[in-house]
């Protein structure tokens, strides 16, 4: 599992790329990919009013958040790039260049559910 997060703005997004072997959540209405590489992340937008207030480059954005939508590759590499473009996008949507985007990527070895989520397995 691979955390892959990006930084701008004073604010981050992190979303979760499930390697060859390891499964992906599965959540009311998510799509079933079939496929190695499962990347999962929250998608948001600006919005005028409502929404959360997110605090980004000392300015109050409100933001709407969609709910995440797995997305399946057939090769690492084809997915980090998806990935990569997915958090710089999310940025784009809220007036964060591209440019100022940081993304840090971060290897999860073994079973990272809290232990409520162990127990109730």
């Amino acid at each position: 599992m691979l955390l892959i997060r990006a930084r701008a703005g004073g604010t981050e997004l992190t979303g979760t790329l499930y390697e060859r072997g390891e499964t992906a959540p599965s959540y009311e209405g998510a799509a079933d990919v079939q496929a190695p590489y499962v990347w999962v992340c929250d998608a948001f937008y600006e919005v005028e009013s409502g929404g959360t207030v997110q605090r980004i480059d000392d300015r109050d954005v409100n933001v709407a958040f969609e709910s995440p939508t797995p997305r399946g590759f057939e090769t690492r590499e084809r997915a980090i790039e998806a990935a990569q473009e997915h958090l710089r996008t999310q940025f784009g949507r809220v007036g964060v260049s591209a440019s100022a985007v940081e993304i840090e990527r971060e290897t999860i070895d073994g079973d990272v559910r809290s232990d409520d989520e162990r127990n109730d397995a």
